[in-house]
């Protein structure tokens, strides 16, 4: 189901581009924003994971380094039948975990340190586990696509607020009419990406606490991990770091408002444990 959501959210996503691209420039307008918001997210696609681990100044790790994390992460590898991604602290106070790279052969997992310190054995290797099926899944691609038609949308509408300005002099009323249109699909467009590009990101992260309670075999370890991570994180909140990865995080990383909540990439609390307890039932 989850992925019959993601592609219907892609689905939904590439027509808000072919609609505005088509009524501003045609289907040749459209192309070349396509083309051009494509080829920044190629570049962010092959080197974001480089950018987000030197941004949070993660420190890669071997067996001798962090045992525990370590050894977790290669038992669920082994398990997940997928390459052994690198592994990587941050020295962060603020518990929390995520996954980057482009495919599983290129994959490195990150634990902070204050992860490290709260959690059991059993609920790290749940949160390693939900990671590691974001890996597999190819959720980074998924988030690159998504990321790449929202981009475009944002191209557009910047082009087109900035024509409005200078071409909005015009005495002609069919003229002024059109302008208005524009500004008001300039306008809202980029909001209905945003708000399913975060839909496509809460899907995603359903899928990778389902999957990962059963590559884990312990739903409830990876419910006890969530519940106490959440709590804590709003106590110790990430400090440095871009609200722009927040979705990497297995939880938000970032303390927020009733604005922030509404455009959260991440599933509310409740519902993720309430699914997991549920599936432990069921197993």
């Amino acid at each position: 189901m989850n992925y019959l959501k993601t592609t219907l959210l892609l689905g939904i996503l590439t027509g808000v581009l072919v609609v505005f691209g088509q009524l501003i420039g045609g289907s040749h307008g459209a192309m070349m924003f396509l083309i051009i918001a494509a080829i920044m997210n190629f570049i962010a696609y092959w080197f974001s994971d480089k950018i987000v681990l030197m941004s949070y100044r993660a420190q890669q790790v071997g067996p001798e380094d962090a045992p525990k994390l370590y050894n977790v992460v290669k038992r669920l590898a082994e398990r997940a039948d997928i390459p052994m991604p690198k592994v990587y602290i941050v020295e962060n106070p603020s518990p929390n975990a995520f996954a980057t790279g482009r495919n599983p052969r290129h994959a490195s997992v990150a634990a902070t340190t204050g992860i490290l310190e709260i959690l059991s054995e059993e609920e790290l290797e749940g949160v390693m586990a939900h990671e590691l099926s974001h890996v597999r899944n190819r959720d980074i691609l998924i988030s690159s696509i998504a990321a790449t038609i929202a981009g475009a949308i944002t191209l557009i509408a910047n082009v087109v607020q900035w024509g409005a300005m200078f071409g909005g002099g015009s005495r002609d009323e069919n003229d002024r009419g059109n302008i208005f249109v524009m500004l008001a699909m300039a306008i809202l467009a980029p909001i209905a990406a945003m708000i399913i590009q975060m839909a496509i990101s809460r899907s995603r992260e359903y899928a990778a606490d389902y999957a990962g309670a059963k590559l884990c075999r312990k739903p409830l370890a990876l419910a006890s991990a969530l519940g106490r991570l959440e709590n804590t994180v709003r106590q110790i909140p990430m400090q440095g770091g871009s609200p722009t990865t927040a979705h990497l995080f297995i939880v938000n990383p970032f303390r927020g408002g009733v604005m922030l909540n509404l455009f959260s990439t991440h599933p509310p609390m409740e519902e993720r444990i309430r699914r997991l307890e549920q599936l432990s039932r069921e197993i």
